[in-house]
């Protein structure tokens, strides 16, 4: 499964926020850079919970060049601090699994 994408940018005297394009309504903030993994892996976990408790997919994340080609996103990456890829964490467990 391809990574999730993540944009975080910095206000001053702002935590880190992080937007995740494909995963709608999934958002989280750290306040040290050192955190921005972490948060987000959390972040995707408990909004995968709340999609499948409302009986909803969880859609597919995009290649990074496709994403960065929406025009709907395109503003937001031009503005980023930061962008990273986050394994989903479902995918890791079941990957350990087999």
């Amino acid at each position: 499964m391809k990574p999730y994408i993540v944009i975080v940018h910095k206000d001053e005297h702002s935590a880190y926020g992080m937007s995740f394009p494909d995963a709608p309504g999934c958002f989280s903030a750290a306040d040290e850079i050192e955190d921005i993994f972490n948060m987000a892996s959390e972040a995707l976990e408990l909004w995968a919970e709340g999609m499948r408790e409302d009986g909803l997919p969880i859609p597919e994340p995009r290649d990074f060049e496709l994403l960065r080609a929406d025009p709907k996103w395109a503003e937001r990456f031009g503005d980023a601090d930061i962008v990273i890829a986050v394994e989903a964490p479902w995918a890791r467990r079941r990957e350990a699994a087999e």
